[in-house]
């Protein structure tokens, strides 16, 4: 099992009493799955945080795959009442070891390619972190293919993105059926 790292956007941001349910759900007792709660009065704080923040999730699953790690967490926050999926995407800062898995190199051949981009910024002894998007121009300035969105995250973004428009829509099941998607009853 490899271990999937992503960002899963929700449909609104976690109340208080879904962030009590979230800590107390069995399916997130590992701690593989984290939220950013924002304050209840957030005009009262100097520093805002991100409104978009506040509607994603961080995840690093352990999965066979990584259409296998976010159906793993789409469906467990359905656990949570008033909560779903609607959107993955990837993060832009790496681990060498996340960027190896995004494009299918190791880290040592990554590491040792001349003119391999800098790490970014960093305590001394920290897990150090690259950028996503200058390894990928990177790669692709020496001839690797290297898509701008891998064919799994645009496949499980899509179908996320679906599956939250199916249900603020009324489809006949039939037309469900004709479309190739089931339709919950056999």
């Amino acid at each position: 099992m490899s271990e999937w790292s992503f960002i899963l956007r929700l449909n609104q941001p976690l109340t208080a009493e879904q962030a009590n349910a979230f800590d107390h759900c069995d399916a997130f007792a590992d701690g593989s799955v984290s939220y950013v709660l924002g304050p209840e009065h957030p005009s009262q704080f100097a520093v805002h945080t991100d409104p978009a923040e506040l509607s994603e999730l961080s995840c690093d699953i352990e999965a066979l795959s990584f259409l296998d790690a976010v159906a793993q967490v789409a469906r467990d926050i359905r656990l949570i009442p008033g909560l779903h999926a609607v959107s993955v995407r990837h993060d832009d800062t790496v681990t060498l070891g996340e960027a190896a898995q995004r494009c299918d190199r190791n880290e040592e051949s990554l590491a040792a390619l001349p003119g391999f981009p800098e790490p970014l910024p960093g305590p001394p002894g920290a897990t150090v972190f690259y950028s996503w998007r200058k390894i990928a121009e990177f790669l692709r300035s020496i001839g690797d293919t290297v898509p701008e969105t891998p064919r799994e995250l645009a496949v499980a973004d899509q179908v996320l993105r679906l599956a939250h428009e199916l249900e603020t829509l009324d489809v006949a099941p039939g037309t469900l059926r004709a479309l190739g998607l089931p339709t919950g009853t056999p």
